[in-house]
């Protein structure tokens, strides 16, 4: 359902308004009460996207990912590096 934007010529009031397309235009202000109200042309609306595929990360070439691979590999050898340290420690 689209958003349809009005005007009050009485009292200059500006509101939008969520209703589907088979419905009347309204003709009566909500603010002051008067059959003044006259609905704007709108820009259009906007294009909204849903689902995957649509983030950043969705598009990372595969150079970028197997950076991040490599980056991520020895930070976690590096922790494993350390427990087995730790073990050999905690045994002497």
């Amino acid at each position: 359902m689209p958003t349809y934007d009005y005007k009050c010529n009485a009292c200059d009031y500006k509101f939008e308004l969520f209703q589907p397309i088979s419905a009347r235009r309204i003709r009566r202000c909500p603010e002051c009460g008067k059959p003044k109200v006259k609905r704007l042309i709108g820009a259009g609306s906007t294009i909204i996207f849903k689902g995957s595929g649509f983030y950043q990360t969705d598009y990372r070439s595969e150079e970028y990912k197997s950076r991040l691979e490599a980056e991520k590999s020895p930070a976690t050898s590096d922790s494993k590096n350390k427990k087995t340290e730790k073990k050999k420690n905690a045994k002497d």
